[in-house]
């Protein structure tokens, strides 16, 4: 059977979803979502321009037959103003995806735990499919899942920084606790920080900066593919067990000793 990624009634060969904000232009920003093999890009609603009147828009640059918008609340710091920035993506973008992002203040960009739990409930109760971005912590986690959250989206680290997965062992114990797909949100930096994450059993990884602010945005994206793909294929592969001591690699049972001349 073919490994892919359901979230909802979407279905995505491609574990890797990239955000569309900070690349130097739209073009370099098209060819990375190509370089990448994305099905699926996050839209900061608030912050794009949804009136051609108003000159060109960074959805003219993403091909919709291929790649699946999922608009997000990134700059919400309240339920309240993320639940209205929702409300106007659906109608805006003809979507109930939303990736739900409400941040506790604007220098750590944390998530708000209260606010996103109220905000996740209001909106699941409106019929969105939410994607809820969150910290690692699992009792959160679990909270979402049992909210309604279609996706619960654990950060590596904070937002932009490019520090990697801090705390992989919260990551276990998120994906032994839930059952909805898991994705790693926020903090990868580079190619081998997504292959962590993949070997951990997250079901994908969401990112932005660790591409758009790339010395190559393009070859980065293409790194982060193959990083997916390598990570994703070591988890279902299975790792040898991490040992103390040396174990030869070729067995010593069989082997004839050598005779001693004389």
């Amino acid at each position: 059977m073919e490994d892919v990624l359901k979230i909802g009634e979407i279905t995505l060969r491609s574990r890797l979803i990239l955000g569309t904000g900070k690349y130097a232009s739209f073009e370099l920003m098209r060819q990375a979502l190509e370089a990448s093999g994305t099905e699926m890009v996050t839209v900061a609603i608030r912050r794009v321009n949804l009136d051609p009147q108003k000159g060109e828009s960074l959805l003219d640059y993403i091909d919709r037959k291929k790649i699946t918008i999922l608009p997000n609340t990134a700059g919400c710091y309240s339920a309240k103003e993320a639940i209205r920035t929702a409300r106007l993506s659906r109608e805006a973008l003809e979507t109930n995806l939303v990736k739900l992002e409400v941040l506790g203040d604007p220098k750590t960009l944390l998530p708000d735990p209260v606010e996103t739990l109220e905000a996740t409930k209001q909106l699941v109760k409106e019929g969105f499919c939410v994607l809820t971005y969150t910290s690692d912590d699992p009792i959160m986690a679990k909270r979402l899942e049992d909210a309604g959250a279609t996706s619960v989206m654990p950060a590596g680290s904070p937002i932009g920084s490019g520090q990697g997965i801090l705390n992989p062992n919260n990551i276990r114990i998120i994906l032994e606790s839930l059952t909805v797909p898991v994705i790693v949100d926020a903090g990868v930096g580079t190619a081998s920080d997504v292959v962590l994450a993949m070997e951990l059993g997250v079901e994908g990884v969401l990112l932005n900066t660790g591409v758009a602010c790339a010395k190559d945005p393009v070859k980065m994206a293409k790194a982060m593919a193959h990083a997916i793909e390598a990570g994703r294929l070591a988890y279902l592969a299975g790792r040898i067990p991490k040992r103390l001591y040396a174990k030869a690699s070729s067995p010593l049972e069989g082997m004839i000793e050598e005779q001693p001349h004389g």
